[in-house]
């Protein structure tokens, strides 16, 4: 193995793979490090796969890419103790060709990208922990130190791609450590249950149909967070995630908030008999573009979780790791064309790429959101609630007139915020964090 490259990628998730394998179509010699045994067997997700970000990259991924289920169905719950009130959307339309969501295993679909990553030319090792970056005596990042025999491994750039905790980054000063409410830990199980059973459970017709529920309320215990349950072929994924802070501050245990859901009334019908083949838990990037770090500097960049790509409004992670991966990579191949170094200042042509696409575009527009959530628990627990109540009140027939249903109903929304102006503000907030 060479011990100088044209790029060394730390990571071997969706960010680092889409930037390595676009770099080495391209004919650049790069070198992948990943501490796992194996790509992915440190990597996970709900998960949700966006195939526009990595159509981009490998157009027809879908001939091999060990796809689950693609998405034709998204359903929304509220959740109280003991009810839901949801909302959903269903359209063959996405019957199509080339369908736009998938549900995926990231342990399989890790390790397909990886092959497809040196196939194209990059050089991977497993099983190796960078310890720390190399720089010369000006501060410029010329290569990375790992805990493998052999000494110094040297680049003309190094491509962060490390996850959430930026460990190596923040060993080598480049980044502040990351904050306990920019970060959720989400718990995630995949449970066992036949193919056939999963499509009767969740009204699929087609083989390859799939259904993802995004869940808001109770399931969180108070806490700032969502669950989610998605369906694979022959699985369920389903899983809770919560700031990290709070799990902190209420001591509340994860697996505990994940075995609560599981067994809510209107969950467990739908898992009854599965076996439990998984058990999970990772760190997620949710402090929005507020908590992006420095993402460039001489020698170096950030892409994917790294650099707190994630849209947590939408849900959104893979297509935005994938596509600041592409984006790093095609900076790279131009600044290597045009000959010239890799500098905080040549790295200008990556901040500017990132901010005309929809990762920057996204994650501005909501940038008020996580303070908004944070400081206001009511979105999480009261209106949930008082949503339940109401339609469990007005669905009753009990000999109470609508008329005096509906007064209860609007007296419940105002009693629960102190008072008509305490909704009202509430509205307000949430449309400001919206602009």
């Amino acid at each position: 193995m060479s011990d100088h490259f044209d790029a060394i990628v730390v990571g071997a998730g969706p960010s680092g793979n889409a930037c390595a394998y676009v770099m080495a179509k391209a004919g650049l010699n790069v070198l992948q490090i990943d501490r796992g045994e194996y790509p992915g067997s440190k990597n996970v997700q709900g998960a949700i796969l966006y195939a526009d970000a990595l159509e981009r990259i490998i157009p027809d991924f879908r001939d091999d890419a060990p796809l689950e289920r693609h998405v034709i169905e998204q359903r929304f719950w509220m959740l109280s103790e003991k009810s839901h009130t949801g909302a959903q959307y269903r359209s063959d339309e996405f019957n199509e060709e080339r369908p736009n969501r998938y549900t995926i295993l990231r342990a399989q679909f890790d390790k397909w990208f990886s092959r497809q990553v040196r196939a194209a030319g990059a050089v991977l090792i497993t099983e190796t922990t960078v310890k720390d970056l190399i720089k010369d005596d000006a501060g410029r990042v010329i290569g990375v130190i790992t805990d493998r025999e052999g000494g110094p491994i040297y680049a003309n750039a190094v491509v962060l791609a490390e996850g959430v905790n930026g460990i190596v980054g923040q060993r080598a000063k480049l980044r502040p450590e990351i904050k306990a409410n920019h970060v959720a830990l989400a718990v995630k199980e995949t449970l066992f249950l036949p193919e056939e059973t999963v499509r009767e459970r969740f009204n699929l017709a087609g083989e390859e149909d799939g259904v993802v529920i995004e869940v808001l309320g109770s399931v969180s215990s108070g806490m700032v967070g969502t669950g989610f349950l998605y369906t694979n072929k022959e699985s369920i994924s389903i899983g809770v995630g919560c700031l990290l802070s709070d799990f902190a501050e209420t001591k509340i245990a994860p697996y505990a908030l994940l075995d609560k859901f599981k067994q809510h009334p209107s969950v467990a019908p739908l898992l009854k008999g599965a076996e439990m083949k998984e058990y999970v838990a990772h760190l997620i990037p949710e402090g929005g573009y507020d908590a992006i770090p420095r993402l460039t500097g001489d020698g170096w960049l950030i892409v994917g979780d790294a650099g707190q790509f994630v849209n947590a409004v939408h849900r959104e992670g893979s297509n935005l790791a994938m596509t600041s991966g592409r984006l790093a990579a095609e900076t790279l191949i131009q600044l290597r064309a045009e000959g010239k170094p890799v500098t905080e200042a040549t790295l200008k042509l990556y901040r500017d790429k990132l901010a005309d696409s929809f990762v920057m575009k996204d994650l501005k527009k909501y940038r008020k959101v996580p303070r908004l959530l944070e400081g206001n628990r009511q979105f999480f627990t009261t209106y949930p609630a008082v949503v339940n109540k109401a339609m469990q009140m007005f669905l009753r027939v009990d000999g109470v007139d609508k008329a005096s249903k509906e007064a209860a109903m609007m007296r419940g929304v105002a009693k629960a915020r102190g008072g008509w102006w305490g909704v009202v503000t509430d509205i307000f907030k949430m449309a400001r964090a919206w602009r």
